[in-house]
Parts: C-alpha cells; sequence; structure tokens
C-alpha cells in the first residue's frame, strides 16, 4: 500500500519534470544528491553510517559527494548542530 503511494507521488513528479523538458540524467542527477543529502542528514554527515544506509561504500559515497557538488556543511541544520569534523588524513 505504501509503495503504490510512493509510486503515485512520484509518477506525478516526474509527469510534470518531463512536461517541463527535463533531460533524464539531470533528473538522475538531482534524486541521486537529494537521496544522498537525506542520508547525510539522518545520519549527521557520519561518511561510514550514511554509506551503510545506502547500500554503498564509503569510498564511493565520497566519489558521490564530490562528483555531484555536495558541500558537507549544507548538511547541518540551521544551528542546531556542532561543525562536521573532517578526518585528518
Amino acid at each position: 500500500m505504501a509503495e503504490d503511494k510512493l509510486s503515485r507521488r512520484l509518477a506525478k513528479i516526474v509527469k510534470v519534470l518531463v512536461e517541463k523538458g527535463l533531460l533524464l540524467e539531470q533528473a538522475r542527477r538531482e534524486f541521486e544528491k537529494q537521496f544522498i543529502l537525506e542520508a547525510l542528514r539522518s545520519h549527521d554527515g557520519n561518511l561510514g553510517q550514511s554509506a551503510k544506509a545506502l547500500g554503498i561504500h564509503r569510498n564511493t559515497l565520497r566519489n558521490k559527494i564530490s562528483t555531484l557538488g555536495i558541500e558537507m556543511d549544507s548538511v547541518r541544520d540551521a544551528g542546531n548542530r556542532q561543525p562536521l569534523r573532517r578526518s585528518s588524513r
């Protein structure tokens, strides 16, 4: 039942995007970016936990963050969280 509701909601979004002339690659990229951002926010920016939740390797997540131009600072909620720690290598 929940899958049907999700499918209907996605179909409506896709219809609008197609009508506006969005290309498949643009839509895929934006969807992937938003999906990753939500996983990062849900795990307070923790790459390992986020990657596990997404079902991908941590290094793959790092590459996608870079490729998609995701700023880790955008992961933080306004004023509610401490700055994210970056690993020192």
